[in-house]
């Protein structure tokens, strides 16, 4: 599919796209999160504000009294619809493409750990929780630091992104 600009449109449903094509838009959404919200693109407060909406949930409105939902007010706002889209438009992306399977145990975890979903699910679980910790105490995600941190020349977010590479390269060699 070819439009009246003579771009092909067909890379819309490819399996894989061109990494500088990607970081443009990533780049062009960086941008008008600036304009529009006058707020940095990251999701980890997303994730700090669901924690408040669950506590919420089981203990009742006087967890928002706690000085960290103070600044963090535990509701739905922009980042959290743009984690509910990443997780859509992944999902979608993964569906058009033709890639998407659904696999309880990934072949190359498979193949390293066994197919065991327990130690699968704890290991998800830990992860996930040192993830967490680790955006919470580095004061952002990766997204926040490695694009809008870098965007804006922080040295701090230069910092942690030359850090997040050390991490994952040192944790895919410890693991595979």
């Amino acid at each position: 599919m070819i439009n009246e600009g003579g771009i092909d449109m067909n890379f819309i449903l490819s399996s894989e796209w061109s990494p500088y094509l990607v970081g443009f838009f990533i780049g062009v959404l960086s941008w008008i999160s600036f304009l529009v919200s006058d707020k940095p693109l990251g999701t980890s407060t997303s994730f700090v504000r669901t924690s408040g909406m669950l506590e919420k949930v089981f203990s009742g409105p006087k967890s928002t009294e706690r000085a960290y939902y103070q600044k963090y007010k535990p509701e739905i706002e922009w980042q959290w619809m743009l984690v509910l889209g990443i997780v859509i438009g992944s999902f979608l992306s993964a569906v058009s493409s033709g890639q998407f399977t659904f696999e309880l145990i990934p072949e190359v975890w498979a193949a390293e750990f066994g197919y065991t979903p327990v130690l699968r699910l704890f290991t998800a679980l830990v992860g996930g929780f040192f993830l967490g910790l680790g955006a919470r105490w580095a004061g952002g995600c990766t997204s926040g630091h490695g694009i809008s941190g870098t965007l804006q020349l922080a040295i701090s977010s230069w910092i942690a992104s030359i850090c997040f590479f050390i991490g994952g390269i040192i944790t895919a060699l410890l693991l595979y």
